[in-house]
């Protein structure tokens, strides 16, 4: 049988959580030397129970050293050398960059689209606080503990807290991606309790994303559209007014048809008040009076001429606007022949 003098662990992976020592052609002796590495923890067993546990530092083993081993292996008096044990090295880093996701959509309720399946997705780093109890808890007397172990229970632990987390935050889901850091926080106070029973630390835990189904996304982006159609509206119409009005005046003979096409788009109102401006504005210089006839619909009783609506006199042929009775003055109106009032022949 081989004696150790030097027991101790170099880790050259990134993810053994425990090492098992192989003890299997060797035994300890007395005055043999344990060497824990910072971020390592070392523990001896007797026949798969769990005795002396050693925190990074050199030791001696001696009787002093491993009380409890001493206890269960009836050492009666003192330190019994060469004798045999299991020794377990147990990783204490950080192990970080590990994967979160949501296998299945979580359902949830809210206020504005009732309810909704969302998937989520992170990452999260642990490590292991109590080497005691994890070793107890979980990894047992395995020869090896890797990360993917134990990250597939640890994953259904966070999709259970993710659930509770989003269905007791009542953030709405298009709010959702704003309180990726409250959410965390939350998760990770929800969950700290749990991850120390099994003797570990959750020590960082983020959302990065949150995702829709296809369908309700593409719901949301419609409505966006639609959204930002309404705000604007006034400025599409007038869009549509310029175009139909530039294709016009290229082809004066499609006009009509362009005045027909706003009119079917709900746009003949603006489009008329534009003309109606326009033709304000473009009013030949000597038709001042025919302009304002045709705001006030004024003509003369005479020659039927359109008349201005404070007119007093006839442009046309000179004549006063309102007509009095030769004889008695009474006022006369429309072309006829006789004053309505003396009977008298004005014509």
């Amino acid at each position: 049988m081989a004696i150790l003098k030097v027991i101790e662990w170099t880790d050259d992976s990134s993810n053994t959580l425990v090492y098992k020592v192989d003890t299997k052609n060797n035994v300890i002796k007395r005055g043999s030397a344990l060497t824990v590495r910072e971020s390592q923890v070392a523990i001896f067993c007797d026949k798969g129970r769990m005795a002396d546990v050693f925190l990074p530092g050199y030791y001696k083993l001696e009787t002093d050293s491993l009380p409890v081993l001493t206890k269960l292996l009836s050492w009666k008096y003192g330190f019994e050398s060469p004798f045999k044990s299991d020794i377990y090295f147990v990783n204490t880093k950080q192990f970080t960059g590990q994967k979160w996701g949501t296998a299945n959509p979580i359902i949830v309720r809210d206020a504005d689209y009732g309810a909704v399946r969302v998937r989520g997705f992170g990452s999260y780093s642990f490590r292991v606080k109590d080497a005691f109890k994890f070793m107890t808890e979980l990894s047992g007397t395995n020869s090896t503990f890797l990360t993917q172990d134990i990250t597939d229970h640890i994953r259904s632990i966070l999709v259970m807290g993710i659930s509770d987390a989003i269905g007791e935050s009542g953030i709405p889901i298009l709010d959702m991606a704003g309180n990726l850091m409250e959410l965390s926080a939350t998760v990770k106070k929800s969950l700290t309790p749990k991850f120390e029973s099994m003797g570990l630390g959750l020590e960082t835990f983020t959302f990065e994303s949150f995702s829709m189904p296809p369908e309700l996304e593409k719901a949301l982006d419609e409505t966006t559209k639609l959204g930002m159609m309404r705000r604007n509206m006034d400025v599409y119409t007038q869009m549509a007014q310029a175009d139909a009005l530039r294709e016009a005046a290229k082809n004066p003979g499609m006009a009509g048809s362009a005045m027909g096409a706003g009119i079917g788009m709900g746009m003949g109102m603006g489009m008329g008040s534009m003309f109606a401006g326009m033709a304000g504005g473009m009013a030949p210089a000597g038709g001042a009076a025919a302009g304002g006839a045709a705001a006030g619909g004024k003509h003369c009783v005479h020659c039927g001429a359109a008349l201005g609506a404070s007119a007093k006199f006839c442009p046309e042929c000179g004549k006063p606007v309102e007509e009095t009775c030769p004889k008695c003055g009474a006022k006369l109106s429309g072309k006829g022949k006789f004053c309505p009032e003396c009977g008298a022949k004005v014509r």
